[in-house]
């Protein structure tokens, strides 16, 4: 299901953007409502996860019924405030995402990375806030093109830089702190 998963997320606003024009966006609802079935199964898993899938039929609702495009170009800004929303409570109620992941490979993190781990969930959090806003902005005001560009293709770009940077940042981190 996560394969699936991914492969949606991934093509969505192409897809939006090819069918815009084409195909009625309540068409349209269908792919962002398999994008909220595939997210089903982590529903017992969390609270985010519950809230997001109930906050993307609520898109699908609304786009189905007003035959409106907006509510599809919204989920990316939902995904969005969903992941800042599970990163951000990790730092509030620890230990933060980023220490989660990390103690997968090393359980045993020294307390220096744990701060390190912190501090990258709120970079991660400063992104999530960034990439969702320009998300919301390009859904309003631009052109379903430029929209489907930034949604599909830069912000993931821009994610992957994120990665590549920190990852970088973590090497030079371990080198420094011995760990």
């Amino acid at each position: 299901m996560s394969v699936l998963a991914v492969i949606i997320t991934l093509i969505y606003p192409l897809a939006i953007w090819f069918g815009h024009g084409q195909v009625q966006p309540r068409w349209l609802a269908l792919l962002l409502l398999l994008a909220v079935a595939t997210r089903l199964p982590t529903l017992a898993i969390s609270r985010v996860a519950r809230w997001s899938v109930l906050a993307g039929m609520l898109l699908v609702l609304l786009a189905v019924w007003n035959n409106a495009l907006l509510p599809l170009k919204l989920y990316p800004v939902l995904v969005n405030a969903g992941l800042l929303a599970a990163f951000g409570y990790s730092l509030l109620a620890p230990p933060s995402m980023v220490e989660r992941l990390a103690r997968m490979r090393e359980p045993d993190l020294p307390a220096v990375a744990v701060g390190y781990t912190r501090r990258v969930t709120q970079v991660w959090c400063g992104f999530f806030i960034l990439n969702g806003a320009l998300a919301f902005a390009t859904a309003l005001w631009a052109s379903e093109a430029l929209w489907s560009l930034y949604t599909g293709v830069i912000s993931y770009l821009l994610m992957g830089a994120l990665f590549g940077i920190e990852f970088l940042l973590r090497l030079r981190f371990k080198r420094l702190h011995h760990v």
